[in-house]
């Protein structure tokens, strides 16, 4: 009987050892996934601001391509009135010279 008692005594230590290194291994890793959890939402708050902060620079930079946009055909539409007023008064400058050199022989036929 004593050799049972030791037996069931050594048994029972032994059962009481291996279920008190279980809890402190599973609450080691408890402790760890919980660490690794809170960084893990910080990093994504951190990046939920990070992409709010590039997503209104990126609305301003295309609210600023938007105005550029407009001043571009703004100027677009300016030079090709100076081209078309380039060209009618190169036209009219010819149509000058042709008269002045009309003039010209008038007057000489004249002397």
């Amino acid at each position: 009987m004593i050799i049972f008692d030791w037996i069931f005594l050594t048994i029972t230590v032994i059962v009481i050892l291996i279920l008190i290194f279980k809890m402190y291994y599973y609450k080691h890793l408890y402790e760890q996934t919980y660490e690794e959890r809170k960084q893990l939402k910080e990093a994504l708050n951190d990046a939920e601001i990070l992409i709010k902060k590039y997503q209104i620079q990126l609305q301003r930079a295309l609210g600023n391509m938007e105005l550029l946009d407009e001043e571009i055909s703004k100027l677009k539409n300016d030079l090709k009135a100076v081209k078309n007023r380039n060209s009618q008064l190169r036209v009219e400058n010819e149509q000058l010279k042709r008269r002045i050199r009309e003039l010209e022989n008038k007057i000489e036929a004249l002397l």
